[in-house]
């Protein structure tokens, strides 16, 4: 028989018939990677997401068969993770490898606004709080299950989607005034290759 630790917290039941922790020292929100899996990213008019750090953009793009068979740039893990909370959704985080350097996706503000940046470096496992990485993974509507969305994890209502710019559909977040309006620009289909959807 083997012994471990067991951490056990004092509660106290209050008028209210609530319970609370008398331990100030508990985690808020933690992530611990679980899986990761491979997929590339189409949007509504079948265009693979494509990352190109050295432009600093990511952007849906019609590409030939020679580019998807190097895959460098748009063939993406999907981190998921487990949480301590209970959450909106599947907390995922991504990384796609270009060249031979990994790119991790975050979310930063810049002018006022906030925009999606791929960074260079790995995705942590263990995420001790809130993170500008994490997106809640959802399906899009209730009718079309391999069809997906994800929604910004520090800001509810913030989904990735695209935008058209300068003949380029750029990956951006929009903010979203309802979670149940849909919006094809926030529409993603992944794929394990560029030929079959899942």
């Amino acid at each position: 028989m083997s012994c471990e630790e067991i951490a056990v917290c004092a509660v106290r039941l209050r008028e209210n018939l609530c319970l609370y922790f008398e331990d100030d020292e508990l985690e808020c929100d933690a992530f611990c990677k679980d899986k990761t899996i491979k997929r590339f990213f189409r949007n509504v008019n079948s265009q693979l997401l494509v990352v190109r750090p050295d432009l600093n953009v990511a952007a849906f793009e019609d590409v030939t068969d020679q580019e998807v068979k190097s895959g460098s740039g748009m063939y993406f893990d999907i981190h998921c993770y487990k949480t301590t909370a209970p959450s909106a959704g599947m907390p995922v985080a991504f990384s796609v490898q270009v060249e031979d350097k990994s790119y991790y996706m975050c979310c930063e503000k810049e002018h006022g606004k906030m925009v999606v940046r791929f960074r260079e470096g790995e995705v942590p496992k263990d995420i001790p709080g809130e993170s500008n990485i994490i997106f809640f993974k959802k399906t899009f509507t209730s009718c079309s299950s391999k069809a997906l969305k994800f929604e910004y994890s520090l800001e509810q209502g913030m989904f990735l989607a695209f935008e058209e710019e300068d003949s380029l559909r750029k990956l951006i977040l929009k903010k979203l005034p309802r979670e149940d309006e849909v919006d094809e620009t926030t529409k993603f289909v992944t794929s394990h290759n560029e030929r079959h959807n899942l």
